[in-house]
């Protein structure tokens, strides 16, 4: 089983964007609808100041930040691969591309410096286990002025699944088809299994990798943010848990 950088290194990076079926600029403006929402259950219609996003991927909530007025906009990914991507798509915009660990965000992003952080899109799931995320939590805190939000999105997974439910068809098209499978081995993680099948003039190349994910059920990390002294407010953005903190 690989780590999680090394299943994004093998597999999950070249078809990262592929696999969520939207083009670039459908899923920005998806993502900025997600975070302008969440920003207005606390009040805030009028954005300013400097962002965070953490595991920021291709850059889709990073965009959509910089789009909002948020500047500069610090992405911190550990894959150079979707950095790249990122880099073709904010030429015109104050964004700076970071290859690090997020767990590191103290030693990237100074003290009460961000008025946003965000952790979208299952990025907070790869951590190893729940102390690490009660550090980014710490580390999240020290890093936000007062009054500062930090924003997370994530896939509930501490209900258990079973049979057939464990399949997830993840995309697929006349040159690719992407499967993932669940395996529920422990209490408080799980191995997430990626099948993909690509056509080539040979027939059908197979490709598979796997790594391990917690699972976080959203009361669990509403306490977590609010014992670390947010004001939290959840919800859902689509399929995925919504929580937002604000820094008391």
């Amino acid at each position: 089983m690989d780590s999680v950088k090394q299943h994004y290194e093998r597999l999950l990076a070249r078809n990262y964007t592929w696999m969520f079926g939207k083009s670039f600029e459908e899923r920005v403006a998806e993502q900025r609808t997600i975070i302008e929402d969440a920003l207005r259950s606390f009040g805030i219609t009028d954005p300013e100041g400097s962002a965070v996003d953490l595991g920021s991927g291709p850059g889709y909530q990073s965009v959509a930040l910089a789009q909002m007025g948020f500047a500069p906009v610090t992405a911190i990914d550990t894959s150079s691969t979707l950095l790249a991507e990122l880099s073709t798509h904010s030429s015109n915009l104050l964004i700076l591309p970071v290859e690090d660990d997020i767990l590191r965000l103290d030693r990237l992003v100074a003290v009460q410096s961000a008025n946003i952080v965000v952790c979208m899109g299952d990025t907070i799931t790869h951590l190893q286990d729940r102390g690490a995320v009660l550090n980014l939590l710490r580390a999240v805190s020290k890093a936000l002025v007062p009054g500062g939000v930090f924003m997370v999105t994530y896939r509930d997974l501490s209900e258990e699944l079973h049979g057939v439910d464990r399949f997830i068809p993840v995309q697929s098209d006349n040159e690719r088809v992407m499967t993932c499978f669940l395996e529920f081995d422990r209490d408080e993680s799980l191995i997430v299994h990626d099948l993909v099948y690509t056509k080539e003039a040979a027939g059908w190349r197979f490709e598979k990798s796997s790594y391990r994910k917690l699972r976080l059920s959203a009361e669990w990390l509403e306490d977590a943010m609010t014992t670390d002294g947010f004001e939290v407010n959840r919800g859902m953005a689509g399929r995925l848990v919504r929580i937002i903190g604000k820094k008391q």
